[in-house]
C-alpha cells in the first residue's frame, strides 16, 4: 500500500517530521512518502495564507498523487480538503477531519490544543462545518506557532500541557486534539501530564487512509448527474492544469473520507 502525505506549507522540515511520524504510525508494509508545498506560506497561520495552502495542496496532488493508494492532507485545518478529493481518484484523508472524527466516536466533549492565536477561530468554524459544534468544549491557542514547536518542542511542553489541563480542568473535555502537523509525535510527551487520553491527529489519518485504501472502491452511484466537467485555466502549473482538464473524482460518501 503506498500513502502520500501532502504538507501544504513550504517547510521542509515539517515534511520530514510528518513523514517520520506517520511511518511510525502505518501499518507493517505500507510504503509512506511526503510532498512540500511549491508555494505559499512557510507555515499556515492566517486565512490568507490556509486558502493559498488549499492551492499548493491541489498543485502537489497534480504532480505527485498519479500513484498513491490514498492520500493524506498533512495539515491540520484540511486546506483544499474538498477539492482535492474532487479532483481525486483514491480516498483524501484530512487531518484535522480525521482527529475530529475520532474523537467523537467515544461519549463526552472534545478540545483542540493548536499554535497560533488565530486559528482559534478558524478551527472552531472548521468543527462547526463538520457538524460537530455540540461536542467542541473549548479551542485553545499557545503562543509558539506549530513550526517553532516542530523545530523545538522541548521549551513548549509546558505551555502545551497546561492548555491541555484547562481543556479537561475548566472546559469539561473527555479528550484533546493535539493539532498541527507541528505537534505530530508529541502525544507520549505530555500523556502524563494530562487528566484525558490524548489525539495525534497524524496517526489517526494515517490510519483512516489505510483502511479506506484497503476497502474496495466505491460503486458509481446510479442516476449520477453529469460528469465533472473539464476546467479550462491560465497561469497554473503544467502538472495542476493538465488535471484540471480531465479531472477524475473518487465515488466517496462523507462518511467514508475520514
Amino acid at each position: 500500500m503506498k500513502l502520500l502525505l501532502i504538507n501544504p506549507n513550504t517547510t521542509a522540515a515539517i515534511t520530514d517530521l510528518v513523514l517520520a511520524e506517520a511511518g511510525k504510525a502505518a501499518a507493517p508494509g505500507t510504503e509512506v512518502r511526503a510532498v512540500t508545498g511549491r508555494f505559499g506560506a512557510r507555515y499556515i497561520a492566517s486565512r490568507a495564507s490556509y486558502v493559498i495552502a488549499g492551492h499548493a495542496a491541489l498543485d502537489a496532488y497534480a504532480e505527485h498523487g498519479t500513484d498513491a493508494d490514498a492520500v493524506v492532507l498533512a495539515c491540520f485545518g484540511d486546506p483544499g480538503l474538498h477539492a482535492l478529493r474532487e479532483m481525486a481518484h483514491q480516498p483524501v484523508v484530512g487531518m484535522a477531519e480525521a482527529a475530529c472524527r475520532a474523537a467523537v466516536a467515544e461519549p463526552g466533549r472534545f478540545a483542540i490544543v493548536t499554535g497560533g492565536e488565530r486559528w482559534g477561530p478558524m478551527l472552531r468554524e472548521f468543527v462547526a462545518g463538520l457538524g460537530l459544534a455540540g461536542r467542541l468544549a473549548a479551542v485553545e491557542t499557545v503562543a509558539p506557532s506549530g513550526a517553532d514547536i516542530a523545530s523545538d518542542p522541548g521549551p513548549a511542553l509546558d505551555v502545551l500541557a497546561e492548555a491541555c489541563r484547562t481543556c479537561v480542568e475548566k472546559h469539561g473535555a473527555s479528550r484533546v486534539i493535539l493539532g498541527g502537523a507541528g505537534l505530530a509525535g508529541i502525544t507520549p510527551r505530555l500523556a502524563g501530564r494530562v487528566p484525558a487520553p490524548l489525539i495525534d491527529g497524524l496517526a489517526v489519518a494515517v490510519r483512516a487512509a489505510e483502511r479506506l485504501a484497503a476497502e474496495p472502491p466505491a460503486r458509481p452511484q446510479s442516476g449520477d448527474p453529469t460528469p465533472t466537467p473539464s476546467i479550462e485555466s491560465t497561469g497554473l502549473s503544467a502538472a495542476l492544469t493538465s488535471r484540471l482538464a480531465g479531472e477524475r473524482g473518487a465515488a466517496l460518501g462523507p462518511d467514508d473520507r475520514c
